[in-house]
This record gives C-alpha cells, structure tokens and sequence, in this order.
C-alpha cells in the first residue's frame, strides 16, 4: 500500500492529524473550540491517533468499532475528559485486511474511493442536521458579506452550544470525544480490493473547496505528496484572494487546517 500525504495549517496550531499504520491509514480532524475547552484540541487528535493506529497493527483484523472506542476511552481517560466539556475530533479510517479493503468514518471527513473515474463516497452526515436554524444563521451571515466578524464569532459559539447539547445521543450525531461508545455508530462498509485502486481521505477543510469547485477525486486519488501540497497551497490562495470573507464558500473560518491522504497499490 502506497500512501501520500500533505498538510497545511490554517492557523499557528493544527488540530489535523494523518497516521500510517501497517495496513491502515488514519485521518482525524480536531474541532476548533470557540468557546475554551479542557484539552487543545490537537492534543486529543494526536493521541487518539496514536492509539488506533497502534491497536491496528496489534490486530490487523480488529474491528475498526472496536479499535476506535478503545481509543477514546484511553483518551479520556489519560486526559481527564468529560463529556460536554471536551474536544472532539472526526475519524476517518482505511484498513486493507486480506482480499478486503475496510473503511469507517466517524464525524463528517469523509472517505471518496474507486477504480479509474468512477467515484464513490463513504459519508457521515449527521452533523449536517443537528442546530440548522444556528447553523443556516451563521452562513446568511457569510453570504450577506459580513466577513469573519465579532457577530460571526458570536454566531459560531451559539452553534456550537446548540451542537454540544445534541452530540452523541442517540438519533442525533455521533462524534470522537469522550464518550467510546460513539465509535459504534460509525458509517462503515468494506469493498473487495479489486474495487479499490485509490482512495482520498481528506479533512473538511481540503473537501469543502474540492466539492465545491466540482474538481474530480479520481484525478486527485492520482497525485503524488508534491501535488498534494501544491494542492493545499492553491486552496489557501483562494480563500486569500477570492473569497476571504466566505462568501462564495462558507465557512467557520477563513482558513481551516488542510489534510488529505492518497492511498494507491492496495494489495
């Protein structure tokens, strides 16, 4: 299996992270907390990451549920976490396991695979309908060209408020945090791979500008780690020059933390 990767920062810290584990790769992205919480948010991405990568290569034919709620209850364990007063943190998670190519995604990075253009998706979209009446607020904000204001700070903590009081009950959203009993309510599927010659795993805010630009993953799924970066970079260029106040494309802020994953020659 051949991985390549690139980050970039959307700020001094990145709450990103990407683990290669021996048959696994691991991409996490870290909440920005608008409102102070108990732990950095790159602080429980990193050692989250640690630990599933580590109980992947223990047993490569774990259950990536499994291998997920061990890793946050350590977390929360070792960090002092409570629920509602934590970070939280996506996980998404390719795994090949003999004839099998295994994915799971928790939380709203997702996972885009396929054999030459033909494209699939694993996807969590529960977020997406948890707070709307706070989460559309926020956006005509944006829209109306308000830019990344006090008010839109304001507007970014009321939703998060809206969202924490939703997050990991049932018929709601689920989401890495402190609660391991989250990681059973993963999206998960497996394909045989020979269904799989790449595979994107990118973070929210590499993907955000990807689909909204319509720009092909089975072209992306091709790149090497210098056209990753190059990527990356042109992104944060746009958000710079052509829309630095979300207009165009919404979002919470001007620069998110970047990641993306390109799995190739799965065996």
């Amino acid at each position: 299996m051949r991985v390549e990767t690139a980050q970039l920062s959307g700020s001094d810290t990145n709450a990103d992270r990407v683990f290669v584990a021996d048959q696994a790769v691991i991409m996490l992205d870290g909440a920005s907390a608008f409102e102070p919480v108990d732990v950095d948010p790159a602080t429980y991405t990193d050692l989250l990451g640690h630990v599933i990568a580590d109980q992947l290569d223990q047993d490569q034919d774990a259950e990536l549920a499994a291998a997920v709620a061990h890793a946050i209850g350590h977390a929360a364990a070792h960090l002092g976490l409570t629920a509602g007063h934590s970070p939280s943190s996506t996980v998404s998670v390719l795994r090949t396991r003999g004839e099998m190519v295994d994915f799971y995604v928790l939380g709203d990075s997702p996972i885009y695979y396929g054999t030459g253009r033909t494209t699939h998706r694993v996807y969590d979209a529960r977020l997406s309908s948890v707070a709307e009446p706070e989460h559309h607020r926020y956006v005509s904000q944006l829209r109306a060209g308000r830019g990344y204001n006090a008010e839109h700070r304001a507007a970014l903590v009321t939703l998060q408020r809206a969202q924490r009081r939703q997050r990991n009950l049932d018929a709601r959203y689920w989401i890495a945090e402190a609660e391991p009993r989250a990681a059973r309510h993963g999206i998960t599927t497996s394909q045989p791979a020979s269904a799989v010659d790449w595979a994107v795993l990118p973070t929210d805010g590499a993907s955000d500008f990807i689909d909204h630009t319509d720009r092909s993953w089975a072209e992306i799924g091709g790149y090497d780690a210098g056209q990753l970066a190059d990527l990356l970079a042109r992104i944060h260029q746009w958000e710079s020059a052509t829309d630095p106040d979300g207009q165009h494309l919404p979002r919470a802020k001007r620069h998110d933390d970047k990641t993306v994953a390109v799995v190739r020659d799965i065996p």
